[in-house]
């Protein structure tokens, strides 16, 4: 197989890059890389934990995008690079039942450029039990995983009702950024739907009690500090438990250690913190002490100039020195500053002379399906606004709304907003198998 430019990852970046770029030059010259058949925004999927988002309705089919938008879907992980021969390694697929046959064989790619998008994974930190006893939100398999752990519980703590008056669900959430936070109001406003749909002796507040341990003397640190403050008060209306400058030292079957406090939990998430995949390490490209490609200020890996990084996996500093960080917005404008250089790549011209600077347009949270918190930042340096209640939130589902337009269209957009809303309105509340 061979394309004139390969991207392996369709994350918000990488999706959103294949897309346009495919639209401008066509399927023979792009190609799209991913191990799963379906994307979903990523920032989202705190919804699909919590079941108040059903992920077989969100999800958008990578073949289909990529008929609609004019670029070749190769399904598969990849698996190795020959960077100077230029082709690059994608695994085999092996079907899910018990059968185990192959579906699709180990196959090589050229290309004469390549762009890696393929994210972040779960940062340990070394602590003792946390891989093998907790759920990272990092596909929407882990967020699917966590959802149906919690129906499981919550059913069998109503049935231990009649017999232990003080049955219910211990969850704990480690990390308090943005991630941690959303969840945990999610979660607070799911368990209350999901008590009206037959949990009839459960109480939500009472019985699904849920813990945030957060390292750092505050909640959503890297944000302004009254946004940080009114999401703590938030997710304390909510009767969510925030335990501040907290390190967690073990986790086991029991519970999360804490210094000597022991949190009982039957679901642990862990949201403390993201590494670049082990797998860059093994490609021959250089990497930083985070594991991330080093690329310069055209996203070229350094030492490359047909291989480019964007997203989480990219150690990109700013003109300040300071890395670029891991959000969902600098992979959009990343995408765009990479649409604008291959395409000059392909009609022969000279690359562009602007390097790539990070633009930080605020941030929101949310708090559910209601509202949500943060703070926008004005086109003069150092300004920004606080927002939250309802505004807020429209600000945020337009978040989502302009990803969608990215790689569905305006109008495939508007109609697919209208009909989830009228999907909504006849249908549970959360999503209940």
């Amino acid at each position: 197989m061979q394309s004139k430019y390969v991207i392996v990852g369709g994350g918000a970046g990488g999706l959103e890059l294949a897309c346009k770029l495919g639209r401008k030059l066509g399927p023979q010259a792009v190609m799209l890389v991913d191990s799963r058949l379906f994307h979903i925004w990523k920032p989202s999927l705190h919804e699909v934990a919590a079941g108040t988002l059903d992920v077989h309705q969100e999800g958008l089919s990578y073949q289909m995008l990529a008929h609609d938008n004019h670029f070749t879907f190769v399904y598969g992980p990849l698996l190795a690079l020959d960077a100077q021969q230029r082709v690059l390694t994608v695994g085999a697929i092996i079907s899910g039942d018990e059968h185990k046959e192959e579906v699709l064989p180990q196959r090589q790619i050229g290309f004469d450029s390549l762009v890696l998008a393929i994210g972040s994974t779960s940062n340990y930190f070394g602590v003792p039990g946390a891989a093998e006893h907790t759920i990272s939100l990092n596909a929407t398999e882990d967020a699917e995983r966590f959802r149906l752990s919690l129906l499981k519980l919550l059913t069998l703590a109503e049935l231990k009702k009649d017999t232990q008056p003080d049955a219910g669900v211990d969850v704990v959430i480690i990390g308090g950024g943005a991630t941690g936070v959303e969840l945990a109001a999610e979660l607070r406003e799911a368990s209350g739907v999901y008590a009206t749909y037959g949990f009839r002796q459960l109480d939500a507040t009472r019985d699904v009690r849920i813990t945030l341990l957060e390292g750092a003397p505050r909640i959503l640190a890297p944000l302004p500090e009254k946004v940080s403050s009114a999401a703590l008060d938030l997710l304390r209306q909510r009767a969510v438990t925030v335990v501040t400058d907290t390190r967690v030292t073990a986790i086991d079957g029991r519970g999360v250690t804490a210094g000597d406090t022991v949190y009982p939990a039957q679901l642990v998430v862990w949201a403390a913190g993201i590494k670049a995949p082990d797998l860059l390490g093994t490609l021959g490209l250089p990497t930083v002490r985070s594991g991330q490609l080093d690329v310069d200020g055209t996203l070229a890996v350094k030492g490359f100039d047909y291989i480019y990084a964007l997203g989480d996996c990219a150690a990109c500093a700013g003109p300040d020195g300071k890395l670029v960080p891991p959000r969902a917005q600098a992979a959009h404008q990343q995408a765009d500053y990479l649409l604008e250089t291959l395409v000059r790549k392909h009609k022969g011209q000279p690359p562009q002379t602007k390097l790539y600077e990070y633009r930080d347009y605020g941030s929101l949270v949310s708090f559910g399906q209601t509202t949500s918190v943060g703070s926008l930042m004005g086109s003069l340096k150092g300004l920004s606004w606080f927002v939250e209640g309802f505004v807020a939130r429209l600000m945020y589902v337009s978040l989502h709304l302009m990803h969608h337009k990215a790689v569905l269209g305006t109008l495939r957009t508007a109609t697919l907003a209208v009909a989830r809303y009228l999907i909504k309105r006849t249908t549970p509340l959360v999503k209940l198998h």
